[in-house]
Order: C-alpha cells, then sequence, then structure tokens
C-alpha cells in the first residue's frame, strides 16, 4: 500500500486536528512525521499516531500547547512545551538555536514539559539547511533498557543526532538511538504479526527473544553493545548523557523517577538542541569541502561486498527517499488497519486508500487486535 506524500502527510494531520490540535500545529506535526516514513524512518512516521493514540487515553496530552520561551540569553533559550507533543516546540527550538548561532556563533536551546517529537534528524538537517552543525538529544518516556548489569530497567531509547552541511544535498547525518534498535521498530513488528531479528531485546527474565510483545509487555531493549561483555556500558554511558543534556538541562522529569512527571499536562519530556557556526573557526565554504571530501574518502573504501558500497551516515535516507519520491510511502497491512480504526475513532477524515474488508469486525482492545464477524 502506497501514497504520495502530500496525502500521507495529510492524513497524520487530518488525525491530530481530530484530536483537538490547531491546524498549524497539526500541519507542523504531521510534516515531521511524514519527512521520517519519506527517508525510510518508519518507527517514527506516521505509526506513531497509534502509540500517541494509546498514551493521550492514558494521560493528558495538551493539544492546544502553546510553546514559549521562558529563559533567555544571546546564545541560549529555555523553552516550555506546554504539556503537549514535541513536534512543535522542537521545531521552535531549533529555529531558535539557527537564529542565534548565525550571528554569535553557537545556539542552544533545552526544552522542558514537552512529548515525543519524531526523528531527531529532521531537526538537525534543519540547520545543515543554514550551513550550521546541528546536535540534538532527547529524553523518553518509555522506560525499557537496563543499566548495565542492572536487572530493572532503568533508561529508554535516549536518542541523539549529530549533522554537518557537506555537498550540498548530502550532509551528514548521524541519528542513533542508544539502543541496539528503535522501540518504534518492535512497535511495527507487533503490529504488523512479524518476529524480531536477533539481538534487539530481551524477556521480562533478561532472556533474549524474538518476540516482540515480549519486550513491549515487561521485558527489555538491549541496549547498545548488548551485554557487559560486547561493550554494552557504552550504550549506557551514551543513554546517560543524553539524559543529562536533555532532563537535568531543562529541568524535566528524570526518567528514573517512580512518579515520572512533575506536571499535570503531557509527559514532561526533555530536549536538547545545539547549533555551532563552523564560520567561528574557518570559512564555512572550506569546512563544507573537507566535510565532503572526508565523506567521499570513507564512501571510496574498498567494500567487503562489491555489491554493497560502504556508505555514510544520511546515504541511505537520500537513497530511500529518491526512490519513495517515485513510489510512494509505504504502510503495511496492519498499521492501515489501525490508522483506520483511530481515524473512525476519532472522526479524522480518511484520505489514505480504503481497505479491503470491513473494519468494523476488528475490535481493539488494550492495543490488541481481535478478529469478529467480517
Amino acid at each position: 500500500m502506497r501514497h504520495d506524500f502530500e496525502t500521507h502527510r495529510r492524513q497524520a494531520a487530518n488525525i491530530f486536528r481530530a484530536w483537538g490540535m490547531p491546524a498549524e500545529k497539526a500541519e507542523k506535526s504531521a510534516g515531521v512525521l511524514a519527512w521520517a516514513d519519506l527517508h525510510g524512518l518508519e518507527s517514527h512516521g506516521i505509526a506513531l499516531l497509534v502509540e500517541y493514540n494509546e498514551r493521550r487515553l492514558t494521560r493528558p496530552i495538551n493539544f492546544q500547547s502553546k510553546p514559549a520561551i521562558v529563559q533567555e540569553t544571546p546564545v541560549s533559550a529555555l523553552i516550555d512545551g506546554d504539556g503537549g507533543l514535541g513536534h512543535e516546540p522542537a521545531i521552535s527550538a531549533m529555529e531558535t538555536a539557527i537564529a542565534k548561532a548565525t550571528p554569535a556563533g553557537v545556539g542552544v536551546v533545552s526544552v522542558r514539559n514537552s512529548g515525543h517529537f519524531g526523528a531527531l534528524g529532521y531537526f538537525t538537517t534543519m540547520a545543515t539547511d543554514h550551513e550550521l552543525i546541528g546536535i540534538a538529544a532527547t529524553s523518553v518516556f518509555g522506560v525499557r533498557v537496563p543499566p548495565t548489569g542492572g536487572a530493572a530497567a532503568r533508561f529508554g531509547t535516549d536518542p541523539w543526532s549529530f549533522a554537518a552541511p557537506a555537498e550540498p544535498g548530502r550532509p551528514f547525518v548521524l541519528d542513533m538511538a542508544t539502543t541496539t534498535v528503535a522501540s518504534g521498530k518492535v512497535r511495527n513488528k507487533i503490529v504488523e504479526g512479524q518476529l524480531m531479528p536477533p539481538g534487539w531485546g530481551m524477556d521480562g527474565k533478561g532472556v533474549p527473544t524474538l518476540d516482540p510483545k515480549a519486550v513491549m509487555e515487561g521485558g527489555f531493549l538491549s541496549p547498545l553493545g548488548g551485554a557487559a561483555e560486547s561493550a554494552g556500558y557504552k550504550g549506557y554511558g551514551l543513554a546517560a548523557m543524553v539524559n543529562i543534556l536533555a532532563s537535568c538541562l531543562s529541568g524535566s522529569t528524570l526518567i528514573t523517577d517512580p512518579n515520572h512527571s512533575k506536571q499535570p499536562w503531557g509527559l514532561d519530556v526533555g530536549h536538547f538542541f545545539m547549533a555551532i557556526n563552523p564560520a567561528l573557526f574557518r570559512p564555512i565554504a572550506d569546512f563544507r569541502a573537507d566535510v565532503a571530501r572526508f565523506c567521499d574518502d570513507l564512501r571510496a573504501t574498498p567494500p567487503v561486498d562489491p555489491l554493497e558500497p560502504v556508505q555514510v551516515a544520511g546515504d541511505p535516507e537520500r537513497r530511500v527517499r529518491a526512490e519513495r519520491e517515485k513510489t510512494g510511502l509505504p504502510i503495511g497491512p496492519g498499521l492501515h488497519r489501525r490508522l483506520y480504526q483511530i481515524a473512525q475513532e476519532s472522526g479524522a477524515d480518511w484520505v489514505l486508500s480504503p481497505l479491503d474488508f470491513t473494519v468494523d469486525s476488528f475490535q481493539f482492545t488494550d492495543g490488541k487486535e481481535t478478529r469478529g464477524k467480517a
């Protein structure tokens, strides 16, 4: 099932609006999700509407939030997200960092009282579009990762991203979780009824498993590096770094806090954004030329498999984008059904392809699907 980018984006915006989000905010949020799907990052695309729908039913989310700067200097700002989802405050934060870095050389923005915002690469590439280096990190709400040597979860996927301008249209863009895989990929396996590859996670007893439900229902995601013997402490350390930057700087609720939220609204997730102007050190054109040459040198490395050339961060996503701009953005049948169900329940206009069965024959209870009379 494939749709063009605009139809894909419009469906997400329709659902956001049906949940009470103002039109302009809905368009921004939907654009972030559609961007992720366009680049092959399905764990952070329109599939997130399934998770957002579950969360809005269990914890208040302020869909009419009004993010605002509450503290500011010439090179920094603190933004309060007002208990909403994180797409709009994250966009505002990186725009603010860019605006400060252009004249001052650096811009650093912290965000508190926010929520999930999709793929970090969307925001760091905002900086490269202005010939700046972009850095972003965020805490998360779901606690599914134990510290190395621990038998209880204390972290989430706790991602971070780094992007640098290089050859026009080909920036270096690293966007990664501090776990072996993003939780959204595990969630998508559940939606599509598929098993996970080895190494993604463990059940509630810490035993490696291929069952995504065992991970999401009381189990654990594997930290980057896996067990202590395979350097899992590196992922543990990176996750701690992300939480210090995103939560401790902003004053957001710590992921280790058993009460988890200081705020009456939303999830109180914290974000960190930074933009650096290379002109602080040398002409931007010279910096870009060196980054481009460095990346090309890496690509020129003789590959182990001649059919699999060496790539740098950002290359796989650009290749997927070029293909999907021609063929459309795919949606699996399981996700297609879930989105239709959410649209029906919320009263959102349905603009994606029609389903080929009677959706009323499916019921969804506590996130589980059962088949009834077709």
